[in-house]
């Protein structure tokens, strides 16, 4: 694959692993070739068996290549929000004697400077994030190539990993023998591609409700200033409704998608579909409410949660609302149970690539959009991180856990107003001693 337009996305998930071919023509990426396989090897986000996740990976690239009618080489990988930790660094040159033209190398220069930070042994620098550039005392200053000066300084954020997740993820895809072209963190990628500019900017919380776990982020002034994971997911739904309808996991994911409502309140006790329950053999008859208040008891759980952490940040005082992504995103009437659950504004994002219409494809889009649309400088920064082994890393940025998000002087809600109808409160706590 030796097309400069074409972008390669892997998605390595907890339940599924995806990959995409993209190609970049006169600035529109068109998806050429997709791969959708099985995970394996992975436990909430993270590898935890390389041999598992590398076939696994190889069989979803060999899908997508066969699509689009090109050999993979290099591919762009997403890292979740897992123990990850951004904090501030600063790097300074003297460009000479006297004033000069600052070039590529100069930038380059000044990003490798700005590496001096102490990482602990047991991390491992992922990617560095400019903010601004100082040229001789003048800030503000985003692209500093052509300018004039003999000082050179850069603010920017480094961001780190844990060196054994890192290593798994690595060694996976290098194991599958393709060689990584990028890193990117999923939460900024879907930050500053799904949402519009004044999401952006005013301020938006993104939740990705995965099969493994969910993930919360907050965007604000064009940056990710907070990001946290929920261990549970569309996993932990599929396993509710086997143990409940005593039927195997198999059953439970197909009668999840086939018949599954978040919300308890729009799903109807008339319609009945057959569920195959272990040691019978006849199927039992069972109504979507009663299926519906399954699930619903499982996400209450996790967007309780959820809402406890951004309630910590005062994410909700942010005007943007609540954007929800992720494969459990697709069930119907996930965006009323979050509404009423984390009482704000709330709606789906479904990507809008023919035959990707799914919000389970929104990381993988994600990461492939935000790595295309890099501008040089961003290039230039991230390709001091020499010390991994990816030609180019990508922008990425996770807060710090003690850097509170900007909001508005608006008070903090720390109770959502009693919702308007009991959702299955019995069923619920009948349910309880599954979900401890």
């Amino acid at each position: 694959m030796n097309n400069s337009n074409l972008y390669v996305g892997l998605d390595i998930g907890t339940t599924s692993i995806k990959v995409i071919v993209a190609e970049k023509i006169k600035g529109q990426l068109n998806v050429i070739g997709v791969g959708n396989e099985p995970a394996k090897g992975l436990s909430r986000g993270v590898i935890v068996n390389i041999d598992s996740a590398t076939e696994a990976i190889k069989s979803a690239v060999n899908q997508a290549q066969e699509k689009a009618s090109t050999e993979i080489k290099d591919v762009i990988v997403n890292i979740p929000a897992n123990l990850l930790k951004i904090e501030p660094c600063n790097g300074l040159i003297t460009i000479g004697d006297k004033s000069r033209e600052i070039t590529d190398e100069d930038v380059k220069n000044v990003a490798a400077s700005a590496l001096g930070t102490n990482i602990p042994q047991e991390r491992e620098i992922i990617d560095i994030q400019p903010q601004e550039f100082i040229v001789d005392g003048f800030d503000g200053i985003k692209d500093p190539r052509g300018m004039v000066g003999v000082r050179l300084e850069m603010k920017g954020r480094l961001i780190s990993g844990s060196k054994g997740i890192v290593h798994n993820l690595r060694k996976a895809v290098e194991n599958a023998g393709l060689r990584i072209r990028a890193m990117v963190l999923t939460p900024l990628a879907e930050g500053l591609t799904i949402l519009n500019d004044g999401e952006q900017d005013f301020g938006t919380i993104i939740i990705d409700l995965g099969g493994g776990q969910t993930t919360a982020s907050v965007i604000h002034d064009h940056q990710l200033k907070y990001a946290t994971t929920d261990p549970e997911g569309g996993k932990f739904i599929t396993k509710d409704i086997s143990i409940v309808l005593n039927t195997s996991i198999s059953n439970a994911e197909k009668i999840k998608r086939d018949y599954g409502y978040a919300d308890s309140l729009q799903a109807s006790a008339d319609n009945q579909f057959p569920v195959e329950v272990v040691g019978q053999s006849e199927p039992s008859q069972i109504d979507e409410k009663y299926l519906a208040e399954i699930i619903e008891a499982r996400l209450v759980q996790i967007f309780d949660r959820i809402k406890d952490h951004l309630d910590q940040i005062k994410a909700f005082d942010l005007p943007g609302g609540v954007v929800l992504t992720g494969g459990v995103a697709a069930l119907p009437g996930i965006a009323d149970l979050a509404a009423d659950e984390l009482n704000a504004n709330t709606k789906v994002y479904i990507p809008d690539q023919m035959g990707m219409r799914h919000p389970s494809f929104t990381a993988v889009l994600s990461i492939v959009s935000y790595f295309a649309d890099l501008d040089d400088v961003d290039i230039l920064v991230r390709s001091a991180v020499g010390a991994n082994d990816y030609e180019v890393p990508a922008q990425s940025h996770i807060t710090e856990h003690n850097e509170a998000v900007k909001v508005s002087n608006k008070s903090s809600k720390s109770k959502r107003p009693t919702p308007k109808k009991k959702r299955g409160e019995g069923i619920r706590n009948f349910f309880s001693e599954f979900f401890d």
